[in-house]
């Protein structure tokens, strides 16, 4: 059979796992600091303002119609191409902080009639979100993360036992993360299609951590004597093959949506796209390094504990007595 990757091979993932941890740990204190200073672009599903779809004439592109607008004083808006070029219709995003959001169809409407006759252009569809709403969303939307987290916590701890529950969790946490820290980079605008696609991949990075830990789990039960630093190593071997081909293939669907799905799909993609890359990191030295970490912890809590026994037998006075 080919294989991209031997499934004999022996890399040191582990070996070094302390610097990926500590590599991982600063970039997520990076993406706090950034969050808290420069902040995400929040886009009107959090905010608050109106989406207009427009039908304008044949020949009118993104540029010609923002034109059009910023006469009517309409500033800081985001112009989408709807469908072909041909259709000539495009989706207005105006955040107006402050302003009667209502009036903002009118203020479109006017502009328009400013350039174009009444049955040259069609407004089809008018949606407003006001800040309070904004707002709902933006607590529901962390509220969704921490019951996927949580869901997902309990999942691997029924499937498996506490020794992995925490760093499945770690892990996804950390692709969640780090995905949010691109875009405040960026400054992308980050709306619910955003969000969907970073509650999608917490069920796609578990999934690929989910097949590491079945190794792990396998490889204990066949070699129960071996370190759990070697376990792991093998596991995340002969799983690495399989975890590199099934993100490569996600990845290349997931880059042609973002090159030919448009700009309403864009941000979806390209969350997606960062999501794979540093969810197959994740699995690979963040969810097996935590493994080892609490595989310790559990050890030397049982033998804490052992010994703490024997201290209270030899204490006890029924010892003495011979009861």
């Amino acid at each position: 059979m080919f294989h991209i990757i031997n499934p004999k091979s022996n890399i040191d993932f582990v070996g070094k796992r302390k610097m990926w941890i500590t590599l991982s740990v600063l970039f997520i204190i990076a993406t706090i600091a950034l969050f808290f200073t420069k902040g995400l672009n929040y886009g009107i599903d959090f905010t608050g303002g109106a989406e207009v779809k427009v039908k304008v004439p044949a020949g009118w592109d993104t540029g010609k119609l923002r034109s059009t607008l910023e006469k009517g004083k309409l500033t800081g808006l985001k112009i989408l191409q709807l469908g072909d070029a041909k259709d000539s219709e495009f989706m207005i995003r105006a955040q107006e902080d402050g302003k009667d959001l209502n009036q903002v169809t009118k203020q479109i409407q006017t502009s328009l009639e400013a350039d174009l006759k009444e049955n040259e252009f069609e407004i089809k569809a008018a949606d407003i979100v006001g800040p309070s709403a904004g707002g709902l969303l933006r607590k529901q939307g962390l509220l969704a993360m921490f019951y996927a987290l949580l869901a997902i916590l309990i999942y691997v701890s029924i499937r498996f036992d506490f020794r992995y529950a925490p760093g499945a969790v770690l892990a996804l946490f950390h692709d969640s993360i780090i995905v949010i820290g691109v875009f405040i980079l960026t400054q992308k605008e980050f709306d619910l299609t955003v969000l969907a696609a970073v509650l999608a991949l917490i069920g796609y990075s578990n999934n690929d951590t989910i097949i590491v830990f079945d190794r792990v789990r396998e490889t204990y039960k066949l070699n129960p004597s071996l370190p759990i630093e070697e376990i792991v190593n093998q596991s995340v071997n002969q799983t690495l093959g399989r975890t590199l081909m099934t993100s490569a293939a996600t990845f290349v669907s997931v880059a042609m949506l973002w090159a030919f799905g448009g700009h309403v799909l864009e941000p979806f993609a390209f969350a997606l796209m960062i999501g794979i890359v540093v969810g197959t990191y994740s699995s690979i030295f963040i969810a097996s390094s935590m493994v080892i970490v609490l595989a310790h912890y559990t050890e030397n809590r049982n033998r804490s504990m052992r010994g703490k026994k024997r201290r209270e037998v030899k204490l006890s006075p029924e010892a003495h007595i011979g009861i």
